[in-house]
């Protein structure tokens, strides 16, 4: 259920505050791993 969450958000189909409160930290740590912050959008480190 992670990645379909994940895949959902970085597609602009849900938010993360739609995703369940127990899924919340691992849906956070696999959009951090690939690079993208919770709305979905890559994450930019200067």
């Amino acid at each position: 259920m992670v990645t379909v969450y994940v895949s959902l958000i970085v597609k602009g189909f849900k938010t993360f505050a739609q995703v369940p409160a127990s899924l919340q930290p691992a849906v956070k740590a696999e959009l951090e791993a690939i690079g993208s912050g919770t709305d979905g959008k890559p994450s930019v480190t200067v």
